[in-house]
């Protein structure tokens, strides 16, 4: 393992080998896809904790993941690096999985302190004393509530845990809220201090001196920190170190390892470090696929395509400018949402609360309560963390909150953390709630305009993480819906119909073509309301003698399910297809697709062959 090796290099080599790392990574993202900025900012980090706290002897927990591809290299995984995020290949996050070196499986942010808390009273009443249990985590995701709750209980649980606080002053935004913009920034930028620091250490670093040493820092660390966020909660602070000072964060650590309590080192690195595009703009590095690696420009450009997030904050910032009751409201994606657009016409009415889903929407519930339209945009994934809000705070008290659900189904490369295969489940059991989801970009158009400031009560859009061509002037002034809660029958069919939701939609045109040609005779049904279920059409397909429901969504309680139970009268001869009851892993979005036999030549030959009848594939 290349981390057995670290601690045998000089500095130097050390700096070498960050280079060629840092050299290696852009390499492999700019041909491919991945994580570019967040990883350039941690090689030198990686390379000088590995050095002091070898992943073999202890336990290293990462936050969130997406910073972690050193630490792949160092455990491994050099070689197969350029497999990361393709369909059989390394996942892009730390899995339990993949590697022994990889003590937590992450995607979602602030979790490392919490599981390094529970790991490390494990081993402790395991009798397993030796290790240090170190967690890493951004700034970014300090501003998450679990990762307060964990700082809270450190003493508690008479933890020892060792924090690594990589602050770079962004999660994929730049970070938000007082801990990031006013508690860390005080201590980032108290340079009188991190300059006595650096002296102190050189005129008292003998031994014999290091207690007056010790004294002097802490006596003008409480006159310049008088108010440190961390020792309140009982953790012995450290920093801030440079990030990129391979030679001091190795001392720094070597100290901290010496530290019989729990301890925090705060480390500040520039998130897209080293190659001159990315430290530029790190958000728009943040995640890239097939860019030029000299200069960061898009090898594969499509114009006159756009995404369901883009359409999303283009049309909402369009109806603000007509409805000053129009409140933004995301949790640190304000640019994977689309939401840019609406903050850039309609800042007063926009709000970024961090990695705080829960917070969004309970804050959300607050302003329906006065009148206003708050519309929360978040992806499928993470409003997972707000279930017991949204039925709490909002559902039970039946507010007019709309939430725009990104990344709605398979989300491609970003795998089984990322994909949003459960929203129709959870948000289908939640009385009060409605859920649409739209075939297309104009549709996505025109339910927002059918709903916000419309219809009464919680509302759920749900869409895919795709592009499309169009013009994107029809899509803004796309007519709102006279009712979106009634379905579009875009074909009769006698033999059978297909029932599908969203992005299936497009893929049921295509099973009915195929159908067609064989001299089937299928109908199909734009079922844009997933809840409730028009059931006038239902009605109208009882004596049919075939029903499939296709959505990209887990079976297990979604809509096909839905219409078992509310149309009992279609039970003997429906057909529930979806996502099965399993995690799906990582790929292009169109290979995971076809994986779970919904393309439409596998669903095609799956329908065609209850009239015995083969379809021929490729």
């Amino acid at each position: 393992m290349l981390f057995e090796k670290i601690n045998q290099m000089s500095i130097d080599e050390m700096y070498d080998l960050a280079e060629n790392i840092r050299n290696y990574i852009v390499e492999v993202v700019s041909s491919g896809d991945g994580h570019l900025a967040p990883n350039l900012g941690t090689v030198e980090l990686t390379l000088a904790l590995y050095s002091v706290f070898p992943p073999d002897r202890h336990i290293i927990v990462w936050d969130t993941g997406h910073q972690a591809y050193t630490h792949k290299i160092l455990t491994g995984r050099a070689k197969v690096l350029p497999s990361i995020r393709k369909l059989g290949g390394i996942s892009g996050y730390p899995t339990i999985k993949e590697s022994k070196y990889d003590y937590f499986g992450v995607g979602h942010a602030a979790t490392s302190i919490a599981a390094g808390l529970g790991i490390e009273v494990a081993e402790r009443m395991n009798g397993n004393k030796d290790s240090q249990i170190i967690a890493i985590i951004g700034d970014g995701a300090m501003t998450s509530g679990i990762a307060l709750e964990a700082l809270n209980q450190i003493k508690t649980v008479s933890s020892k845990i060792k924090i690594v606080l990589n602050d770079n002053g962004m999660s994929i935004s730049p970070s938000v809220g007082q801990i990031s913009q006013i508690i860390l920034n005080k201590m980032r930028t108290t340079k009188a201090y991190r300059k006595f620091d650096a002296k102190v250490y050189e005129l008292f670093k003998e031994t014999i001196l290091k207690s007056f040493n010790d004294k002097a820092k802490g006596a003008l660390k409480k006159l310049l920190l008088p108010d440190n966020f961390f020792e309140d909660f009982g953790l012995k602070y450290m920093g801030p170190i440079n990030g990129h000072d391979i030679k001091m964060m190795k001392k720094t650590f070597e100290s901290l390892k010496a530290v019989e309590g729990p301890a925090v080192v705060h480390i500040l690195t520039q998130k897209g470090k080293g190659i001159k595009y990315a430290e530029d703009n790190p958000r728009k590095f943040h995640s890239v696929s097939m860019i030029n690696p000299s200069n960061g420009l898009s090898i594969d450009i499509k114009k006159g395509w756009y995404s369901y997030s883009e359409v999303f904050g283009r049309v909402l910032s369009k109806m603000a400018d007509e409805d000053n009751r129009i409140i933004g409201i995301t949790a640190a994606m304000e640019d994977g949402t689309g939401l840019t657009f609406f903050r850039s016409n309609h800042q007063d009415r926009f709000f970024d609360l961090g990695i705080t889903e829960e917070l969004c929407t309970t804050f959300a519930a607050g302003i329906s309560l006065r009148g206003l339209k708050p519309v929360v945009a978040i992806y499928s994934t993470f409003l997972q963390r707000a279930f017991d809000q949204i039925i709490h705070d909002v559902a039970l008290q039946d507010l007019d909150v709309v939430f725009a659900i990104d990344r709605a189904g398979l989300v491609g490369q970003d795998g089984p953390t990322h994909h949003g295969v459960f929203d129709i489940s959870y948000m289908n059991l939640i009385p009060n709630m409605k859920i649409l989801a739209p075939s297309s970009l104009e549709e996505l158009s025109s339910i927002l305009k059918s709903v916000v400031g419309r219809v009464h009560g919680p509302v759920a859009i749900r869409y895919p993480r795709a592009t499309e061509i169009a013009s994107i002037d029809d899509i803004i002034y796309a007519k709102p819906f006279e009712d979106p809660f009634k379905w579009e029958r875009i074909k009769d069919g006698r033999d059978g119909v297909i029932l599908a939701v969203g992005s299936m939609v497009k893929t049921g045109r295509e099973i009915v073509e195929m159908a067609s040609s064989h001299g089937i005779n299928l109908g199909l049904y734009n079922c844009r309301s997933v809840k409730p279920l028009d059931m006038e059409a239902l009605e109208t397909i009882r004596s049919i003698p075939r029903v499939w429901t296709l959505e990209e969504g887990s079976v297990m309680g979604g809509f096909g399910a839905s219409v078992m139970l509310k149309a009992p009268f279609l039970r003997s001869k429906i057909e529930v297809i979806g996502i099965d009851d399993n995690f799906v892993g990582h790929g292009t979005r169109t290979e995971l697709i076809d994986l779970c036999g919904l393309s439409a030549e596998k669903l095609a030959g799956r329908i065609l062959a209850e009239f015995q009848i083969k379809v021929q594939e490729g």
